[in-house]
């Protein structure tokens, strides 16, 4: 077909879509109607290309050069991938991920729906920026909150979020393509994309909820099929897909060689078991061109080099660390004093083991905080004891971790981590500690297990709630028996402390923190003399003034921070010469704008 004659044809096409849009028709399925040539759908995250609807691979390859910056396209339906890729195997790359297909024809619903959540569509620009927040969490490219609140009310666009029936959370969101109001498909079919859940959410069932109503939402419209594309080693999101009837075709999708997909056409990830917080500064690292070398991929150890620059790292403890801020760290009572003398609001303590002593702490203050002079991930930690009794039984535990105990004055209050990166603030977060919420059926034990399972399949095995004495206690103290099955809806708060190593969320409040606060994080810092570090406050609430010092760590864990940069920062203070000169540029305002506010 001649280049004019293919230009006739897309525009007359692309008139008859516009149309039926604005009257809210679509072409029936088997029609003879031909589908729009050439078509791609702006998803927000990045175009959709159909690639069964180009005639000339150059017209494809093309289409995909046209990627903007920060987007990542998609060209699915590929006819011939290998005639595409040899038109720029410099540029372009085939994508690892595998092809399902549900058949909504044959498709039954959940026999029984889900509680303690609901599924709706996407409404309001909070929601937008909820959606934004979990897709940050995931790892996965932002969409523009104004894209989702414009394309609210379209049609070949549909997107869903899963509510929280209690507190109105998001908690999960999935995306779904029309092919029919997208391109003419003469077959009916539509896709699912983004399917995305918190990983602090609560409730089991959020995907598969997600799935399915998304399904039953373009099967009520008479589409035929519903498709979606997996990476072929998401083993778990796989199964849920054979779980509800999804079956594989063959259909290939291929993509452009930018950053985002940099893991994809590399190799993947270096042959060393690194756990998620060295992970996350070696992707950056690697990212930036900076060398990698892992010392102990099990303990964490590392080393980058750029330039003439080496450095040895743990996780997010480097060089840069002096012995001295280590130490202050490691001990709770030196670091109250130090901070304390800078100016930094302290709880009452108590150092004296003598039971009495303990006993009259206890008295003076009525509910007290147990914990080892040196400790972490909250080991040994418990909170809000108001018996002599359950004190000592308490400083009991504690004594395992450290021979050394301390008690203090209970600050009723959320606990807040804030992340230090050369004496500026990078990432607020507040840290809840473990829930759960009954659904009628199954014991406290048995509730306690599953959401233990989803904490550490979301953190990669790195938060789970322990069945110990303190979650014992925390049971009781909530008038329960780790036996008894509590009422649909019913939430129990299963650990004191927030740790998320005990089963604790994390709840991003960066934007939303009170300079106060801030301050008081530089302030600990820089009396500690340390250039990374994460401060532990208890607060009323983060846009409130009021808080209490509780501790700093001096290997905080900047993967639990996600969407906010702080593996970025981190690299930044290591090797700043490996900054670009706008993101340079654009962090020295928001260093400015951050003093400012603290002034």
């Amino acid at each position: 077909m001649a280049e004019n004659e293919r230009d006739i044809r897309r525009k007359s096409q692309e008139h008859r879509l516009k149309r039926m849009r604005q009257e809210g028709m679509r072409p029936p399925i088997g029609s003879a109607r031909a589908p729009l040539a050439n078509a791609s759908i702006d998803c927000g995250w990045g175009r959709l290309i159909f690639g069964n609807t180009f005639e000339d691979p150059a017209d494809l390859v093309e289409t995909l050069r046209a990627e903007r910056a920060d987007r990542r396209d998609i060209a699915l339906y590929v006819n011939d991938p290998q005639v595409v890729l040899a038109g720029a195997p410099q540029e372009l790359f085939l994508d690892p991920s595998l092809t399902y297909r549900l058949d909504l024809s044959t498709y039954r619903p959940a026999a029984q729906a889900r509680r303690g959540f609901f599924i709706r569509r996407l409404s309001t620009r909070a929601d937008a920026e909820a959606v934004n927040v979990i897709y940050g969490a995931r790892g996965m490219v932002p969409v523009p909150p104004e894209f989702f609140w414009s394309h609210r009310d379209a049609r070949a666009l549909t997107v869903l979020v899963a509510e929280d029936a209690d507190t109105g959370e998001v908690l999960g969101s999935v995306m779904g393509v029309d092919h029919r109001l997208a391109f003419d498909d003469p077959e009916g079919g539509s896709s699912l994309w983004c399917l995305a859940v918190s990983p602090q959410a609560p409730h089991a069932g959020l995907g598969e909820s997600l799935v399915r109503r998304l399904a039953e939402t373009f099967m009520a419209r008479g589409a035929s099929y519903m498709d979606l594309s997996v990476l072929h080693d998401n083993d778990q999101a796989m199964a849920l897909y054979d779980k509800l009837g999804f079956r594989r075709i063959t259909a290939f999708a291929i993509k452009y060689k930018n950053p985002i997909n940099e893991k994809l056409f590399t190799g993947g990830e270096l042959d060393a078991d690194l756990n998620p917080y060295a992970q996350i500064i070696v992707k950056e690292a690697r990212r930036r061109g900076i060398h990698v070398e892992i010392l102990d991929g099990e303990g964490g150890f590392f080393r980058l080099t750029h330039g003439g620059r080496s450095v040895a790292c743990r996780e997010s403890l480097s060089e840069f660390t002096s012995a001295i801020a280590l130490s202050i760290c490691d001990d709770k009572r030196v670091t109250r004093r130090i901070v304390e003398r800078a100016g930094v609001k302290v709880p009452a303590q108590c150092t004296d083991p003598s039971p009495q002593a303990q006993a009259a702490f206890l008295a003076e203050h009525g509910s007290v905080v147990v914990k080892p002079a040196r400790g972490e991930q909250g080991r040994g930690i418990a909170v809000g004891l108001q018996t002599v009794a359950e004190v000592q039984a308490a400083v009991e535990r504690a004594k395992i971790v450290c021979d050394d105990v301390v008690l203090e004055a209970c600050f009723t209050g959320e606990d807040m981590r804030l992340i230090v990166i050369d004496y500026k603030v990078v990432a607020v977060a507040m840290r809840r500690p473990a829930r759960i919420v009954g659904d009628g059926t199954s014991s406290i034990v048995k509730l306690i297990e599953a959401q233990s399972r989803r904490r550490a399949a979301a953190t990669g095995g790195e938060s789970t709630i322990p069945m110990d004495a303190e979650t014992e206690r925390c049971v009781s103290a909530a008038g329960y028996s780790m036996t008894d099955v509590p009422e649909a809806g019913v939430e129990i708060v299963v650990r004191k402390t927030a740790n998320l190593h005990t089963g604790g969320t994390i709840h991003d409040v960066t934007d939303g923190t009170h300079p106060a606060l801030i301050e008081a994080a530089i302030k600990a810092a820089r009396a500690i003399e340390i250039p990374v570090v994460g401060i532990d406050l208890m607060v009323r609430h983060p846009a409130g003034s009021d808080y209490v010092f509780i501790e700093a760590n001096e290997r905080p864990g900047l993967a639990n921070h996600e969407p906010q940069p702080t593996a970025e920062r981190f690299v930044d203070l290591l090797f700043p010469l490996s900054i670009p000169t706008q993101a340079r540029r654009a962090q020295e305002r928001g260093w400015a704008d951050q003093r400012e506010q603290s002034a």
